[in-house]
This record gives structure tokens, C-alpha cells and sequence, in this order.
């Protein structure tokens, strides 16, 4: 097996492709080994659903697209990045008690640390950013 393995997609600016990109993850990572039935794949699927949502919602139109990166090195970390090229990074807001938003980027926090994962931001050449999460990788990889 390849020491790196690496997918990638890039996907319209619009609230069906939040489903569109789950899907895509999901198919990836059972291609590389994940059994979908697990609590990790479910969480994997909620991360990615809420950064593609964030990308969607929170870029005000000003990203067309945002792309999905999926990167697996030494079979020991999995990568998730969701790309967009609007300049705000993300940032925790204000959640009211009856609020239906504004807790995304808790969420993501929290299943990246269950998962023994962490989360950082990068900027773009193009002045967006990509929100990454790493988290250990312990499934032999399909080849």
C-alpha cells in the first residue's frame, strides 16, 4: 500500500451539495476499509456535514464552490479538509438557548476530540481557508 492515498471533490456552493459531499466521504472511506456501521464513520459523517454546511451557509456567496480533501498517510492519520474561498475564518457564535445554529463548530470540536482528532485552520493562496481535521487512523487500508 502507498504510503499516501488522497481524494478530493469540489462541489457548487448550494445546500444540496452538504449531502453530496457526505456521500462522497462515505464512498472513499469505504473504499479505503471503513466499515459504514461504525461510530467512527457515523462520526466522520456528521464533521463533514457540518463543515460543508459551514461552507455553504457562512460564505455569504462569495465562494462559488468549496472542495472536499480527503488525505490518509501511513495508514496511521486521515485528513478531512473543506476548502472555500471566502476570507472570514470560522469562528464560534453567539447559540441561544432556542437557537437552531451557531453550534457547528462546537460540534465538530467535540467529535474530533472523541475521536482523539484536532482541528485546525489554514489559509489559502487565494485568501479562503480550509478547516482540517486530523484523527488517528487504526483500519488496514483495502487495497
Amino acid at each position: 500500500m502507498a504510503d499516501h492515498q488522497e481524494a478530493n471533490v469540489t462541489l457548487p456552493s448550494e445546500p444540496v451539495s452538504v449531502s453530496a459531499a457526505r456521500r462522497y466521504v462515505a464512498r472513499v472511506l469505504t473504499e479505503w476499509g471503513l466499515a459504514t456501521d461504525t461510530e467512527f464513520a457515523d462520526s466522520i459523517q456528521l464533521i463533514v456535514s457540518e463543515l460543508a454546511t459551514n461552507a455553504v451557509q457562512h460564505t455569504f456567496g462569495q465562494s462559488p464552490t468549496f472542495t472536499v480533501d480527503l488525505r490518509l498517510e501511513r495508514e496511521e492519520q486521515l485528513y478531512l479538509g473543506v476548502t472555500d474561498s471566502h476570507p472570514r475564518w470560522p469562528r464560534r457564535l453567539p447559540a441561544a438557548v432556542q437557537q437552531d445554529n451557531g453550534r457547528g463548530l462546537v460540534i465538530i470540536r467535540c467529535l474530533a476530540k472523541e475521536c482523539g482528532g484536532r482541528l485546525t485552520v489554514t489559509p489559502t493562496a487565494d485568501g479562503g481557508k480550509t478547516v482540517w481535521i486530523a484523527l488517528p487512523w487504526s483500519i488496514p487500508v483495502q487495497n
